[in-house]
């Protein structure tokens, strides 16, 4: 277990001026040791909340299965899930190619988010593919947060919607995640989220933060290799194979390149998110981006005008 040697905090959009995020008592529900009151059960409940004496109690006087849940007042230290897309295009390329291996990156960046909620007392989840399927880890603390870290993503099998999955799953267990919980969504983001999808996250009052990552050179933009013979791998079968592009096809390639990622990154703008951009699987440099993210949060400076 490391603690983070940089500047990267968890800084919440919305914040109490002049205290220190992790520190106050809550005025709102959520999971806490202070116990103010039970209701009935209802689906997306954490399992750990539920009161196996009162439900027992009430499912003995009804004569059916009835379940209690706990509520309590929140703790104002941070709830973290990590979202993995897991599309086979994250899982390009093997170390021995010249370009960014997503997943490598991806891992680079959980294992430092966990460093980070484990030295603000926080809670962090996962949602990922595991063979195929989108899979829930809810958020642990304390030492099981690095239970969650070791989950690091790699190739899933996962499908091609495999972020929309994921989205729905993450609004399957919404009541596990109060509002102002840090939602970090590692993708390239080039396969489309389906309209709407960041709006619902953003309507539970969560603090969405999408991590783009993409190769600088070959999928920001495009290197000039007109007529020079290049190695791709194939997002299915992981074989690579190679291509010559001629003047033109390189030309287009990178006025699309440049322009989707234009695209994308004013899109979470447009949506009044800040997204944080990867372009390598450096640990070091990865480090030094959410460090800049966390500065452009406490000076205010990520606010576009």
């Amino acid at each position: 277990m490391q603690t983070t040697e940089i500047g990267f905090r968890l800084v919440p959009r919305r914040r109490v001026v002049g205290m220190d995020f992790g520190t106050l008592a809550s005025a709102r529900r959520g999971r806490g040791p202070d116990i103010i009151g039970t209701r009935p059960y209802t689906p997306g409940d954490d399992m750990r909340a539920i009161d196996w004496a009162a439900s027992a109690r009430l499912s003995t006087a009804r004569g059916a299965d009835e379940f209690i849940v706990r509520e309590s007042w929140a703790e104002d230290s941070p709830t973290v899930v990590v979202v993995v897309d897991s599309r086979p295009d994250m899982s390009l390329y093997p170390s021995a190619l010249p370009w960014l291996g997503k997943t490598r990156a991806a891992r680079v960046t959980l294992q430092l988010i966990a460093e980070c909620v484990t030295s603000s007392r926080g809670s962090l989840g996962l949602v990922d593919h595991v063979d195929g399927m989108a899979t829930w880890l809810a958020p642990r603390a304390g030492r099981e947060v690095w239970h969650v870290a070791e989950r690091s993503p790699s190739a899933r099998f996962a499908p091609e919607d495999a972020l929309d999955t994921a989205l729905d799953l993450l609004q399957e267990h919404r009541r596990a995640l109060p509002s102002g919980s840090f939602l970090f969504v590692l993708s390239d983001f080039l396969a489309p989220v389906r309209a709407g999808g960041w709006t619902d996250l953003l309507e539970r009052g969560w603090d969405l933060v999408p991590v783009v990552i993409q190769d600088p050179i070959w999928e920001q933009s495009f290197p000039d290799v007109a007529d020079i013979v290049v190695p791709f791998a194939d997002p299915g079968s992981g074989r690579v194979h190679h291509v010559r592009f001629g003047g033109r096809e390189v030309q287009r390639r990178r006025e699309e390149h440049e322009r989707r990622f234009v695209e994308i990154i004013d899109g979470f703008w447009t949506q009044g998110v800040e997204p944080i951009v990867l372009g390598s699987e450096d640990r070091s440099l990865v480090l030094r981006e959410l460090s800049a993210w966390t500065e452009s949060r406490l000076h205010g400076s990520w606010a576009r005008q």
